[in-house]
């Protein structure tokens, strides 16, 4: 077994012990859920670039970035627009100071608009905790090369993951989060001029990759490639505008001038570490060009035989078919071609079975294309050796912050806005923190088996997809009737409460519904080729409106919670 692995869990005891530690500074709700409202500057800085920065950029938006090239771009700028945005209001934020974006949207639109935005919520956050985990086990697959299968080291991931999140909540999440957000943005910075000299130099994927790598657009996007370009802007957008784990931070802060001031060098560590971590992954693939897609190739190969479209004894017959295919169209150069036939020979040469043809593997997962490049780095020796294992060290620590920041963020949800709300008014201190204790291993749980029973029943699984599905549901669901709470006098109460309730139905509908029930009108993936974020918005956007002008205007009363107080 690699001694990456050892590194590794070293690495993870070392934060378990911090976390007990931390632990002990718990005392009271507040500390559990906002740290005591005490968090110092630097601090901040990091949780916000830990809280942002998980597997979403360094396993979804590598393997995007993998397949897409430079044009995968589009899906973290949302973001970088969207905390231009957020630092305009965070010292309003900062100034309600309340635990979660439950308490705001209760004081604008009342007790169940904070009921059923607390649901979407948690069904959004519960999916990025599953997806953590996923990648949590990619890091460990890929670290001791096959010794821990994804399976198990998702399992692993998730046990870290619940067990930190439990010990002492934002306390532990926030001080966890500025180690692991020093050594996420070194790595980084570290990696990437080592990644371009592996992969040939600064042309390597100019001369190596598709040329549609090198789009503004890529045609990966789907039937209407900008369409698609934008509506990942747009899901990204919306979530970070919103996203109640950004709005805790802030409620965590010493004074709103931290608050402000920790945004604003959030937004340049964002910038940074996102968009090298898009270079890491374009200069990695064009190392590994042939390798991806050898994977692709066997993928749809074990998929066409288990659902039959081709026998077990043709599976080498149509790899090697598909293989010449790619080569046709142009995304595989002769000289990559005579590679991936050798690998997908050596792959299915024995398989002739149903069940052999279930078990080959072949190539390299984009999804773990970051991973590569830190192996890639380290076999160099000396330096690379150490920048090497420093950049698997930050995808270990974004797979535990972001875990830890989701898996808090929800359950004072259920806490805040469902059981001291609606159950237990009154509850005293030591109940509500060890309820919320208990609450992050049953939410752990859950998005534990979000993860583990597509992959008990082999099941195809896309941490892009997963992540594509959170960023949707949140956005349309909560962000819109948030931000109108924060700015717009005029929202009304049946505004807001419409918007949350609308937002959410069209997310599962095109999300869910009609691909599962009518799946003849995808199209490159989407429900007619349009992304679900373009109706599910326009449905919240606009019944948030709509209603909000033909209801009776809040009262004074009702806006001088957070329109009555200095920003």
């Amino acid at each position: 077994m690699s001694w990456y692995l050892y590194v590794i869990l070293a690495y993870l005891l070392v934060l378990a012990g911090f976390n007990i530690y931390r632990s002990k500074q718990v005392k009271s709700q507040e500390d559990f859920m906002v740290a005591g409202r005490s968090l110092p500057l630097t601090v901040m800085v990091f949780t916000l670039v830990c809280t942002w920065i998980g597997s979403g950029t360094f396993i979804a938006g590598a393997e995007y970035a993998a397949k897409a090239g430079w044009s995968s771009l589009w899906l973290p700028a949302g973001a970088w627009v969207g905390i231009v945005v957020i630092y305009f209001l965070a010292a309003k934020i900062r100034n309600f100071g309340q635990y979660t974006v439950g308490d705001i949207l209760e004081v604008r639109y009342g007790k169940f608009a904070r009921l059923f935005g607390a649901i979407a919520l948690i069904i959004a956050f519960t999916t990025i905790v599953s997806y953590q985990f996923r990648a949590g086990g990619y890091i460990l697959n890929v670290a001791t090369k096959g010794a821990i299968s994804v399976a198990a080291g998702q399992t692993i991931a998730a046990a870290f993951v619940i067990l930190f999140t439990a010990l002492g909540g934002m306390v532990a999440v926030a001080h966890t989060d500025l180690p692991n957000g020093i050594i996420i943005l070194l790595a980084c910075c570290a990696a990437l001029p080592f990644t371009m000299l592996f992969a040939g130099g600064v042309n390597a994927p100019a001369v190596v990759l598709p040329a549609q790598h090198m789009a503004v657009f890529s045609a990966d996007f789907g039937q209407y490639p900008a369409l698609k370009a934008g509506g990942y802007f747009l899901a990204t957008l919306l979530l970070l505008l919103g996203i109640q784990s950004m709005y805790q931070k802030f409620y965590s802060a010493k004074s709103p001038a931290d608050a402000r001031r920790a945004v604003a060098l959030w937004i340049v560590g964002t910038i940074v570490v996102e968009t090298v971590v898009v270079a890491i992954a374009v200069y990695a693939s064009a190392a590994h060009w042939a390798d991806l897609k050898a994977f692709e190739v066997t993928n749809q190969v074990k998929q066409e035989v288990a659902t039959g479209t081709t026998t077990a004894p043709e599976a080498a017959a149509r790899a090697r078919q598909l293989a010449a295919a790619e080569a046709q169209s142009g995304e595989v150069k002769p000289d990559q071609l005579a590679q991936l036939d050798a690998t997908l020979a050596a792959a299915f040469g024995q398989a002739v079975t149903p069940k052999a043809v279930a078990a080959v593997h072949a190539g390299i997962d984009p999804a773990s294309i970051v991973l590569q490049a830190a192996f890639d780095i380290a076999s160099k020796g000396g330096i690379g050796l150490l920048v090497g294992l420093l950049l698997l060290g930050a995808a270990c620590a974004v797979v535990i912050s972001t875990g830890m920041n989701y898996l808090l963020s929800p359950t004072t949800n259920i806490m805040r806005d469902i059981y001291q709300r609606f159950i237990r008014p009154e509850a005293d201190q030591k109940t509500m923190v060890a309820l919320q204790k208990l609450f992050v291993v049953i939410l752990g749980l859950a998005a534990f088996l979000i993860i583990f029973i597509p992959t008990a029943l082999g099941l195809p699984i896309s941490v892009l997809q997963y992540s594509y599905f959170a960023y949707t549901m949140y956005g349309v669901a909560i962000t819109p009737a948030l931000l109108a709470a924060l700015t717009w006098r005029r929202a009304t109460r049946a505004g807001g409460l419409a918007s949350i309730v609308s937002g959410a139905a069209m997310a599962l509908i095109f999300q869910l519904v009609i691909p599962n029930v009518f799946p003849e009108v995808l199209m490159g993936g989407d429900p007619w080729g349009i992304p679900s974020i373009y109706p599910s918005a326009f449905v919240s956007i606009g019944t948030l409106i709509i209603v909000s002008l033909l209801t009776a205007p809040p009262s004074e009363e009702e806006l001088a919670p957070l329109f009555q107080v200095k920003a």
